[in-house]
């Protein structure tokens, strides 16, 4: 299995505030303009200068680092404001400036250190968590529940009107393939580069093989038993290529009464109403097999294996950012 590459910055800096090294947790705040990181990017400072993440893509690094180890000595926090001018946009490979804001919270200061373990612990189970900083009160707590549109969009930022700060903490995206087709060959490398860390399930051992499929994650079990191991929550989508009911429908109706963000089901759209009408008949309701996507993917005339790939991820995405 292929181990993805996910952020690991709370717990990094978790762990140097434990191992006695000190640690400062930098997020960006709010941007303006063409800013180098998205609103919730972070970067942990240690108390001997190691860093690990980023604000800026290495335009305003050094400052930042700077005032971290400053904050370390009094373990306020502090708000800072950077224009990236264009050299320094250019310089990492920008068209233009911005601006952006970060806000440095000291572990064990600013930052409680069972705030921030709780905050590990929640990602580390899958959880969707908020953690919420009030910068007028200097209050701190952490949500599991609200904030819907910015838990579904990964969107952290400031509540209308407030000094709230909002930092969206979503676990890992996962994508769950019944099916190890030639879609599924092009499909599972563009997934991993678009941060979902793919499992694909096929009981047909010719299909489901590990030449196929190198280093990937492999189950040849019956879907539906593969689908109940790796677990369908709100942040996984499912995809089905076999074409086949018996392997296709017992996954497909754990995926109805799961909290999975997309379904989606390779087939024509005569294949697409057979697929309804049996749903229909297992007992599940309008709404429910709305949610199916079928034929799975964009239509941008797909032709081939390939293309068929690109569709299927762009509606994920799609409806991942906005919805069904």
């Amino acid at each position: 299995m292929t181990t993805p590459v996910l952020d690991t910055i709370p717990e990094t800096a978790l762990a140097w505030h434990r191992d006695g090294r000190r640690a400062a947790l930098a997020t960006v705040i709010e941007t303006w303009g063409s800013a180098p990181r998205r609103v919730g990017a972070q970067l942990a400072v240690s108390g001997r200068g190691e860093i690990e993440g980023s604000v800026s893509g290495g335009c305003v690094e050094g400052a930042v680092i700077v005032e971290a180890l400053e904050a370390l000595e009094d373990g306020a926090a502090r708000e800072l404001e950077f224009g990236v001018s264009d050299d320094d946009a250019f310089a990492v490979g920008l068209a233009c400036g911005g601006t952006i804001r970060v806000l440095v919270e000291p572990v064990g200061g600013a930052l409680p250190e069972p705030l921030l373990a709780e905050l590990c612990d929640a990602r580390a189970a899958r959880t969707p968590v908020a953690y919420v900083a009030d910068l007028d009160t200097g209050a701190r707590h952490l949500d599991r529940g609200g904030h819907e549109t910015r838990f579904r969009m990964d969107r952290s930022g400031f509540d209308e009107g407030s000094r709230s700060f909002v930092g969206i903490h979503n676990p890992p995206l996962k994508l769950v393939i019944v099916g190890a087709v030639h879609i599924a060959q092009a499909l599972v490398p563009m997934a991993r580069i678009a941060g979902f860390d793919p499992a694909i399930v096929d009981p047909r051992e010719a299909f489901g093989a590990g030449a196929r499929f190198p280093g990937e994650t492999l189950l040849n079990d019956w879907p539906d038993e593969a689908v109940a191991r790796l677990g369908l929550d709100s942040r996984t989508a499912l995809v089905l290529l076999t074409h086949d009911p018996k392997l296709d429908d017992p996954a497909l109706e754990s995926a109805l009464t799961s909290q999975c963000f997309y379904i989606g089901a390779l087939g024509s759209s005569r294949t697409q109403a057979k697929r309804a009408e049996r749903m229909r008949q297992a007992g599940f309701s309008g709404d429910d097999i709305a949610r199916i996507h079928g034929p799975v993917g964009l239509d941008i005339g797909a032709a081939g294996p390939s293309e068929i790939a690109v569709s299927i991820l762009a509606e994920m995405i799609r409806v991942l950012r906005k919805g069904a």
